[in-house]
């Protein structure tokens, strides 16, 4: 099983089939509209254009495990991340992360390790998961990594699929 055979619902609760990611590299992230980090909108949404057409996308995960920083109904936080940071990229529909309830999408991604090695659960909002064309977990970042810091950016670029 990879993370594009996951069943799991957009933001407004229809299917979003993630076998539609097959071939691309894709930055799952979850989010949440009232934490410190959601500033990384703007760079997660920076970074789906600039690499969009070379077969990218970030997936948005909303979640309110994490100081209930993401309260919002889908609607609320599609408003919000449309009109505060210009949000383009696909969102799903908010679930649980961690514990008992986590997610099948987060029980697949959350066996890859970061760079200091930590895997399992997922420590706060904002921490991202590059997977590959072929459904893969390549990479794991915190979510104090920026969108734009160069070890992302070069994890995400050399994921690309070749252009061949």
């Amino acid at each position: 099983m990879t993370v594009h055979d996951v069943q799991i619902a957009d933001l407004h609760g229809k299917p979003l089939d993630l076998a539609e990611f097959r071939g691309s590299a894709t930055l799952v992230v979850n989010v949440a509209s009232r934490c410190g980090l959601t500033p990384q909108y703007s760079g997660l949404e920076q970074l789906h254009e600039r690499y969009a057409d070379r077969g990218f996308s970030v997936l948005g995960v909303p979640c309110n495990q994490f100081g209930g920083q993401e309260p919002g109904t889908a609607e609320e936080i599609e408003e919000f991340c449309s009109t505060t940071y210009g949000v383009t990229f696909p969102m799903t529909e908010k679930i649980e992360v961690n514990g008992d309830g986590r997610h099948p999408l987060y029980q697949e991604l959350t066996t890859a390790s970061d760079a200091e090695g930590h895997s399992g659960d997922i420590r706060w909002n904002f921490e991202k998961f590059l997977v590959g064309p072929d459904g893969t977990v390549l990479a794991r970042f915190g979510p104090r990594v920026t969108p734009d810091d160069p070890e992302l950016v070069a994890a995400l670029e050399a994921a690309l699929p070749s252009s061949d």
